[in-house]
């Protein structure tokens, strides 16, 4: 049954909105809706730069939902608590077991609250932080150092982790970065234009690896 049901969840993906993105709303306070014109900006960069046809239009999605079956790509980010409930927990792994993708992007303060709740859906997995020579630096564009900088917050280095499944990343958690700031329009950050298209050609990396694997 659990084969059936995995086979049937990866055939949605495939026949639904196959290279559709969503935003997570999850509970526990923060604020999963920050950075608003990120994800519409890195899919007109994606759609310009690495021939994809995402659809532009922002989609949010609740972790209990069977919504989320629409979505091979869904993003998650915010600043502070995060919570999933039991049915949270359950459909988030049912989705990633079937072929689903999540995005983690620590606009900064999530860290702690998060590996929280991800013990629920692995409890058996650990985040393991990707070396710089992982294919996901080397797509489209190419990053010989791993994760780059965007933002400062705490001044530690960028580092990229990532939950496997039989080989296969299912959960990519990106800290001390910062993406998602550097994928909002420019006069959000102020950021020079070569820190936002930085961003923005890691953020197409990512989008170009999941796809294609």
């Amino acid at each position: 049954m659990k084969v059936l049901t995995t086979l049937l969840l990866f055939i949605t993906f495939l026949t639904a909105n196959a290279q559709d993105i969503a935003i997570l709303k999850y509970n526990g306070g923060g604020d999963w809706y920050a950075n608003p014109t990120a994800i519409p900006n890195l899919i007109r960069f994606c759609n310009n730069n690495i021939n994809t046809k995402l659809n532009d239009k922002t989609e949010t999605v609740e972790p209990n939902s069977d919504d989320i079956f629409q979505y091979p790509f869904i993003h998650m980010t915010g600043h502070g608590n995060v919570f999933f409930s039991d049915e949270d927990t359950k459909n988030l792994k049912t989705y990633l077991l079937a072929g689903g993708f999540l995005h983690i992007d620590d606009n900064y303060g999530m860290k702690p609250y998060l590996e929280k709740e991800l013990t629920k859906i692995f409890p058996d997995k650990e985040l393991t932080e990707l070396p710089a020579d992982h294919p996901i630096f080397n797509q489209a564009f190419t990053f010989t150092d791993g994760l780059p900088k965007i933002h400062e917050h705490d001044g530690k280095r960028p580092q990229a982790f990532g939950i496997f499944e039989e080989n296969r990343l299912v959960l990519l958690f990106t800290f001390e970065s910062d993406l998602g700031d550097g994928w909002e329009d420019p006069t959000v950050h102020n950021d020079p234009e070569e820190v936002r298209q930085k961003a923005l050609q890691m953020g197409a990396n990512i989008i170009q690896y999941v796809f294609k694997h």
